[in-house]
Formats: C-alpha cells, sequence, structure tokens
C-alpha cells in the first residue's frame, strides 16, 4: 500500500481496481479526477483558463502542493514554537495523521518536517524509518539523532568514519610537504583547526543532544586507549570547543571539563600559559570532588592533546631560560612546578585511562631536584657560549661540554624528562644554535618511548631544519643532522617520510657527494609502504630535474686604466 488508502485517500491501489474493472478507462479517469481533486466549486471554471494557457493539471496541483505543504510546516513550527501545553500532542496528533504517506515522495519532506518538531518523536515511527534504509537516508539529522539515542551501535557505525577520517587528516598535516612558508602543525590557530570539516560534522551530528555526546566521548577514550593515538585527545577539546563556538549551553554547562578546556585553548591559542592562567588552570585540578574523581581522566586526555603538550613544554624551557637569566633553580619556581605537574598529567593519559585509575601522581623529587638542574645546565652553557661570542672569547675548553650522564640516564626512563629535553632541542633549533644542537642532538637517540621519532616531534625539527638550509652546505652539519640522527631509524615508516621531506627543500644546498649518498640511503626498503616509494620518486624527479643557477661570472673592467702598465718593485 502507498498508504493513501491507509488514511481513507483513494490512491494508486483504488485507481488500478477502477481500470480493471470498468468499462469505459476515459470515463473512470475522469470520475476519479472529480472525486479527488480540489473540491473547490469556484475552482472549477477557471480550470480551463490553464488549458488555454498550456498549464498541465500536474504542475497546477504540484504547485497548489508546494503552497499547503510550506503553509503546514510554518505551522507546525509556531505551534512547536509556542508555550502552548499542549503543543507536542497538536504535533503528534498530526503526525499520526500523516506518516502513513512518508514513503510517498512528495509528501515525505512534509512528514520529516513535522517529526523535526518533536523533542521525543513516538518509537514506533522510529522503528519504521529504521527497518527501511532508503527511508533512513531521507531522514533529517534531527530524527536520526533520536534514533541514535536508542541505537549506540548504529551511532557508532556513522561516526567511526569521521574519527578516522579526522586521523588522517591531522597525519596529511605532519607528513605535508608544503613548505616552511605555510603553516606548520603547531602554528595552525584552535579556532581555524575547529572549523575543520570532520570537526563541524561531528559537532552536527550531536547537536545538543547530551547522551550523543557521552558517545562520542565514550568513543574517543576507547578509540585512545586501544591505539595510542593522541590525535583522538585532541579530537576531545576540538568537540568540547566547537559546541562552545556554537553557543551550545546545554552540554557545555553538562561538561565539567568545559572551563578547563576554555582555559587551556585560549593558552594554546596564545601559545603560552601566563601565570593568570595557570593558577585558573590549577584552580580546576584542585576542585576536583571526592566521588568525581573520574573528572581526572578527562582534564588528562585534554592535556595529552598534542598542541596542549607542546604549549605546556614551550613554556616550561622558556619560564626555565627565564631561571637562568635570574639565576634561581626550577624549584623556586612556583608557576613552573604547576606546569610541570600539567605536563606530567598528560603524559600520563593513557595509563590512567587503561587502569581506570583516577589519581593524580605526585611529581617526582629526582625530577625537580636532579633532571631539571641537568637540563637547565645546558641552558646555562648556551647563555655562557652567546655571552663568550660577543666578547670575542671562546669557550674554555674549545669545544661544548659533555651531557649531564644523569639526564641520559633519565630520557630513557621518563617521558617527561624525554619530552622537555626533546623541547630544549626544538628551542637551540630554532634559535639556530649550530653548536647546542651539535652537543645534544645524537644523545637524544634514544629516549623513553621512543618519543624522538614521534611525528609530533619529527614534524616541527625538520621545519626548523628547513629554516637552515644554508647550514647544510657544510659536511660536518649534514653527517651532524643525517648520520648521528635521522639515518639512525630511517627504516621506520614515518622517519623516512620526515627525512625526505626536508631532503625536498634543502638538495639545492647539500654537497654533491652527500645528495648522491642520500639517494642511495633513502631508497624505499621492504618494510616501506607505497607512500614512501611514492614521495621517493617525486623527491628524486625533483632533484634530477633542477638545474643548477649557473655561478656569476667576471666582467671585465672597461676602463682607460687597464692599459696602464703596473709600476715595476722598488
Amino acid at each position: 500500500m502507498s498508504g493513501f488508502e491507509e488514511i481513507g485517500i483513494a490512491g494508486p491501489d483504488h485507481l488500478r481496481d477502477a481500470l480493471t474493472n470498468c468499462s469505459d478507462p476515459l470515463q473512470a479517469i475522469e470520475d476519479f479526477q472529480s472525486e479527488n481533486g480540489i473540491l473547490l466549486p469556484t475552482l472549477q471554471p477557471a480550470l480551463p483558463l490553464l488549458d488555454l494557457h498550456d498549464i498541465r493539471r500536474l504542475e497546477f496541483h504540484q504547485t497548489i502542493m508546494e503552497e499547503l505543504e510550506k503553509k503546514l510546516v510554518e505551522k507546525t513550527n509556531e505551534i512547536a514554537a509556542s508555550n502552548e501545553k499542549e503543543r507536542y500532542k497538536k504535533i503528534e496528533d498530526l503526525l499520526t495523521k500523516c506518516f502513513p504517506l512518508v514513503k510517498v515522495k512528495t509528501i515525505q519532506p512534509t512528514v520529516m518536517a513535522i517529526m523535526k518538531c518533536l523533542p521525543k518523536i513516538p518509537e514506533k515511527y522510529l522503528t519504521t524509518i529504521l527497518e527501511d534504509k532508503e527511508l533512513y537516508s531521507a531522514t533529517p539529522i534531527e530524527v536520526k539523532r533520536q534514533i541514535w539515542e536508542r541505537n549506540p551501535t548504529l551511532f557508532g557505525d556513522e561516526v567511526s568514519p569521521l574519527l578516522n577520517n579526522y586521523v588522517k587528516e591531522k597525519e596529511a598535516i605532519l607528513f605535508g610537504r608544503d613548505s616552511i612558508n605555510s603553516h606548520m602543525f603547531y602554528s595552525i590557530p584552535p579556532k581555524t583547526r575547529r572549523q575543520s570539516k570532520h570537526v563541524r560534522d561531528l559537532s552536527h551530528m550531536v547537536g545538543t543532544s547530551l547522551q550523543l555526546y557521552d558517545m562520542v566521548i565514550r568513543f574517543l577514550k576507547t578509540l585512545f586507549v586501544r591505539s595510542r593515538n593522541a590525535h583522538y585527545c585532541t579530537l576531545r577539546a576540538e568537540i568540547l570547543m566547537s559546541l562552545h563556538d556554537s553557543e551550545v549551553s546545554e552540554i557545555c554547562s553538562q561538561d565539567p571539563c568545559h572551563k578547563f578546556t576554555w582555559c587551556l585553548d585560549a593558552c594554546i591559542r596564545d601559545r603560552q600559559v601566563e601565570d593568570k592562567k595557570a593558577k585558573e588552570l590549577q584552580g580546576f585540578l584542585d576542585g576536583v570532588k571526592r566521588g568525581r574523581e573520574g573528572v581526572l581522566g578527562d582534564f588528562s586526555m585534554i592535556l595529552c592533546d598534542p598542541f596542549a603538550i607542546h604549549t605546556l613544554a614551550t613554556s616550561i624551557i622558556k619560564l626555565m631560560s627565564h631561571q637562568v637569566s635570574s639565576e634561581k633553580l626550577p624549584r623556586q619556581s612556583s608557576e613552573l612546578l604547576l606546569l610541570l605537574r600539567m605536563l606530567v598529567l598528560g603524559l600520563g593519559a593513557w595509563d590512567m585511562l587503561d587502569t581506570q585509575h583516577y589519581k593524580e601522581s605526585k611529581l617526582d623529587n629526582d625530577i625537580i631536584l636532579k633532571f631539571l638542574p641537568c637540563l637547565m645546565s645546558l641552558l646555562v652553557d648556551d647563555h655562557i657560549r652567546i655571552i663568550n661570542r660577543k666578547l670575542n672569547e671562546a669557550t674554555p675548553s674549545g669545544l661544548p661540554k659533555d651531557i649531564p650522564t644523569y639526564l641520559l640516564k633519565t630520557i630513557r626512563k621518563s617521558r617527561t624528562a624525554s619530552t622537555l629535553t626533546l623541547y630544549y632541542v626544538l628551542h637551540v633549533t630554532r634559535l639556530r644554535n649550530k653548536e647546542a644542537l651539535t652537543r645534544i642532538l645524537p644523545k637524544v637517540v634514544r629516549t623513553e618511548g621512543d618519543l624522538t621519532w614521534d611525528d609530533n616531534f619529527l614534524h616541527p625539527f625538520t621545519s626548523q631544519l628547513i629554516g637552515m638550509s644554508d647550514d647544510f652546505s657544510s659536511e660536518e652539519f649534514c653527517s651532524l643532522v643525517f648520520d648521528s640522527f635521522l639515518l639512525k631509524s630511517v627504516t621506520r615508516e614515518n622517519v623516512a617520510r620526515h627525512t625526505l621531506r626536508l631532503v625536498e627543500y634543502i638538495f639545492q644546498k647539500l654537497p654533491a657527494l652527500r645528495l648522491s649518498s642520500l639517494q642511495n640511503q633513502l631508497a624505499p626498503k621492504d618494510e616501506h609502504s607505497q607512500e614512501v616509494g611514492e614521495l621517493y620518486k617525486v623527491v628524486m624527479e625533483k632533484i634530477d630535474s633542477h638545474t643548477p643557477e649557473p655561478l656569476p661570472q667576471e666582467q671585465e673592467l672597461d676602463s682607460p686604466l687597464m692599459s696602464v702598465p703596473t709600476p715595476a718593485p722598488l
């Protein structure tokens, strides 16, 4: 049945029976039109005028249908927006009358528009939609949300491609071959990142449904625990801030992490954690009440966002540099210790969510009293080296000092120490401090959790090296970057891709023998994927097609003095 007969209107079945059992088909059609047309006495004399203008009856009825649909939907929206106590009952009664026609293509949009006005659609209608794939695909998202709330598995199937594509998008940026002048991964403002299609689509799917939002957060936690991929932590923060931007108070007011995330987002935007913001964040951490320790798991996940880790670690290195200038130890700065506390909480997010042991661990005294002073000693040496250079004096030994042994031991067993040391590497690379880089880079090949070879470090590091392209004309600097560091792990898929990206932008500066050697060393290995092979091919083609700029020729001076003989020596 088409649905017309179900509500007492003659439909296709009725017309078929009439044509089958009649003796005069034309008369049967005329009778059907007169019985089911618009029964308005004043309309009948006007219909011949339409015939004179070659306006078909179908076109006329479609126009009337569109106008009636528009009026009905407007009136339904008015009722839904009113303060009447029985407003939803009226709409539900209207839905009961028209829902049997939901599969009629011309009437379907009207039925869906009526359903959108109901905050709670009766289960039987949702079940009918769910059982028909074609009908489900035509259903507006406002109605789908109510279906998803009752079917978490279905919602998971709908959301999963978005989550996967989001991660792929982040990885595409990390492995992107854009030049150094374009946006680096960490330089994209938070609000710009939230304009990503995947984040907007996910926020739109959630709408104002707290139940769907909670499902998304659970999905993200599960995926993070399974994969250890910190991009899911980024999405945890971005979807909340996307809803914040859209002023979805129904969700933001219920998420205990909202204000914490909002404050941290401002720090990421400003690329530093100021003292006032740090104390505000501390207030949220200290305000976790007994019985609600699970909030710490959310805090730690939000702090595990690579953008948050980048902001915290960069701020700590900056504070330590300030401590060097003011001649103070790390433990004397309460702001530094607070930033360290948040960094430790973020780096421990996976362990906390995996074990579901929601308790903040105390700061390791050895990190504060031993490791940080060792790291600060590197900053002191760099500071002294700069002063000596200004005074045109060499360092006392003529060579950089050795790295403290305790620092090397600690970075092999502590994620916090490894992270801060790697951000010290980024700090000296950004300053183009080759002496400091020569001293530290070969020593960070081995770190806890192989953080050295993580994309979140390699991307900014190689991007900064691209900015030092002129230095690659020195074989000594090439040996430092390639032989002592990158080529140590070039068999890793991601390291090979980052190294090829670096070579693509600095090959013009490389000595000929070094370039030839790198072409052989970076050739795809058996363990590499097709992406590495394709990237290698692109880079090699770029190198082969490059035409070196000709060296400037000395111009002969056209001067009468050139003919004057050189005076003989006395």
